[in-house]
């Protein structure tokens, strides 16, 4: 804990310290330097300070403010506050939900051959999205079936009534909380320009009615564009399963070109993945004097190759800068979504070239290449000849670091299903066993950006440590994934090492590690899945909310955090964000997240800065969801009636189709 509270070190990631040692000493300028000097705006960090019309800025301050302060039009700070929060989760709902649509053109391209570098390789995935839209595939070819599919989740971005078609994957009485309350998503593009026009001026001006229209914004992202987007994806590229890889700065190769993929959009990536290990492709990289091409990533763009491909990562959000600052890159192509724009002008500082691809994204002093999925493993070739070409001028500047950490990655619903049963019984019923005997006291989801406000990564890792010492699993996406496995967190020693009688025990008989990677932000909706198939297996809650599981951000910068951490309140899910509340300045508000949510859909939303506290506050929940299910009051090292674990020789008879043993942990 020395690490989190000192406030000396800028990263808790050894690695990472080392490079912002050596940028100081160069008078190289980083994200930690620029949010040392830019504190933050005490009135906007609290959400009392509203620009929606020109009237403005009013900011609304004083001893007695929620009471007596309102701005030129005479909003309240409490409506002022909601407006805000409802903004910010409509920016994170357009983040997740475009980059979702992209996903179902491209599979409609692929599926009508418009798109000859995309092909539908997981067949299966394809069939039980189908089965859940209610598209018939037997019998039909597989074009035609994917092409009914994008073209079915495509009516869900425009759909003016009724509701989005995910919705029926939810517990029957989580849908009917929602549907009490009325925030059952319709159409996403329509949830979106609700929000927005409802926080205009002049408009909407009740917080509670207000954060309401919030709560069906983050349904249409979580049980929309998120959900829409991990399986499109898992469609294309394969639904993931655990692969072996690598993390941290030491993954970058002094003898080979490097190039980083860095983003949040997998398809350009994937072909990139092909083109670096074609056989022409190599021999021109040796032609320039490299020995082969090194494929690595950043941030979530990262987590997608990583957990189909193994392609190491460089780390998530703050790593960017630092991975420059190595030398060793070569090239970095960024597509949408937490690209820094300082990376352009550190670029020029090294050789590194910053390339951009996406049509929406462009990096003044960055070069552009522009990405069509018409015309993928081109833009591909083009790229990835940059870096080569780029290897020559490579200096001997920077700051070689060669840490690094060995990962499990790839945890995706399907695969934890199987885990536990083979391919023909797979099921939840033994992580439901564990939890209701005490093994396992409850889960976490460990999830949001890495912060340089923080000794960055610090509070994930503070975090992971004590929750799998205190038995509790934890599932991570995003930066939150990219912090635990620079960290070494994602190998199954670690359950050896760290986690607690019961979960290490779980872990051991499974071949598990204590924190499961589920991949990126988007596919938090993985884990919406996963608790779904939880309370249909039984024995724990009949819906989402009222599980022992609590969602963690403790180091978040995005909107996109935001729309994550309200569709799972609205889910049924407490998520404990960390850092200052942005809707601090209104008690009322922050009533409304904490009390009123939970007694409506079982869900709330806490900001808390110390991360002591958001440990105790998470054990407090998981603890109080044990008691209210009535089970076995957890102890550590004590646990029900011994149950047969499930180990891999067992699930292994179960595919040959030998007898089940009694499944239980």
């Amino acid at each position: 804990m020395s690490d989190v509270h000192s406030g000396i070190k800028k990263s808790a990631d050894a690695a990472a310290g080392k490079i912002i040692s050596w940028a100081e000493i160069e008078k190289l300028e980083t994200c930690f330097d620029r949010a040392n000097r830019l504190k933050p705006c005490p009135i906007g960090e609290t959400g009392a300070c509203c620009r929606v019309c020109h009237m403005g800025p009013c900011r609304l301050v004083g001893k007695n403010a929620e009471e007596e302060a309102v701005g030129v039009c005479g909003a309240s700070l409490s409506t002022i506050v909601a407006r805000n929060f409802v903004r910010m989760i409509a920016g994170g709902t357009s983040a997740h939900s475009d980059h979702a649509r992209d996903m179902v053109h491209t599979l409609h391209a692929a599926a009508t051959g418009e798109a000859k570098d995309f092909h539908i390789r997981d067949v299966k995935k394809l069939y039980k999205v189908a089965g859940i839209l209610g598209i018939e595939f037997e019998g039909r070819a597989v074009n035609d079936v994917g092409k009914d599919v994008a073209e079915t989740l495509l009516q869900d971005f425009g759909r003016q009534g009724g509701e989005l078609n995910y919705v029926r994957r939810a517990p029957g009485k989580t849908q009917e909380r929602w549907k009490k309350y009325g925030i059952t998503p319709r159409g996403i593009d329509r949830e979106v320009v609700e929000s927005m026009h409802r926080t205009t001026m002049g408009v909407d001006h009740d917080p509670d009615h207000l954060l309401t229209q919030g709560l069906r914004t983050a349904l249409a992202d979580g049980w929309g564009g998120c959900m829409v987007s991990s399986d499109i994806t898992d469609i294309l590229f394969g639904t993931p399963k655990p692969v072996k890889a690598e993390a941290s700065f030491g993954i970058f190769k002094e003898d080979e070109v490097n190039l980083i993929v860095h983003g949040h959009e997998p398809t350009l990536a994937e072909i990139i993945v092909e083109v670096v290990s074609d056989p022409a492709m190599v021999e021109y990289a040796k032609s320039k004097g490299a020995k082969g091409i090194n494929l690595g990533g950043m941030c979530c763009t990262a987590n997608e190759v990583l957990m189909r491909h193994g392609i190491p990562t460089a780390g998530g959000f703050t790593n960017q800068e630092l991975g420059i600052m190595t030398g060793l890159v070569d090239a970095i192509t960024v597509d949408v979504q937490c690209i820094m724009p300082a990376i352009a002008k550190l670029s020029k500082k090294f050789h590194t070239k910053v390339i951009t691809n996406s049509k929406k994204a462009m990096i003044p002093g960055a070069v552009h290449v522009e990405y069509d999925e018409h015309s993928a493993r081109e833009t591909a070739e083009t790229i990835v000849r940059m870096a080569i070409d780029n290897f020559p001028n490579r200096t001997t500047k920077g700051s070689h670091v060669t840490d690094k950490f060995p990962l499990i990655a790839g945890f995706s619903h399907e695969y934890i299903e199987y885990m536990q049963g083979g391919s023909w019984r797979g099921s939840f019923r033994p992580l439901n066993d564990a939890i209701m005997a005490g093994r396992i006291r409850g889960v976490v989801g460990l999830a949001g950006c890495d912060n340089p406000r923080v000794p960055s990564t610090g509070l994930h890792r503070f975090l992971a440590e004590e929750l799998i010492k205190n038995d509790v699993l934890i599932v991570s996406t995003g930066c939150g994934s990219a912090a635990c496995g620079t960290a070494g967190y994602l190998t199954p020693e670690t359950a050896l090492e760290m986690a607690g009688p019961g979960l290490r025990e779980v872990c051991e008989a499974i071949g598990i590690p204590p924190i499961l990677h589920l991949g990126s932000c988007v596919d938090n909706s993985r884990i919406l899945t996963i608790a779904t198939a939880m309370a249909a297996e039984g024995g724990l809650s009949e819906e989402i909310g009222g599980m022992p599981a609590v969602g963690i951000a403790p180091e978040w910068m995005s909107e996109k955090a935001i729309a994550i951490g309200c569709y799972f309140a609205a889910s049924g899910v407490p998520v404990i964000f960390g850092g200052h509340s942005p809707v601090g300045a209104s008690k009322e508000v922050e009533d409304i997240m904490t009390k009123v949510w939970f007694d409506r859909f079982m869900g709330s939303l806490h900001f808390e800065p110390d991360p002591e506290k958001i440990l105790a506050l998470a054990l407090q929940y998981i603890d109080a969801a044990r008691d209210a299910l009535k089970l076995r009051k957890y102890e550590p090292g004590k646990f029900g009636a011994e149950r047969v674990l499930l180990d891999m020789a067992a699930r292994r008879e179960i595919d040959k189709g030998g007898a089940r043993p009694h499944v239980g942990l």
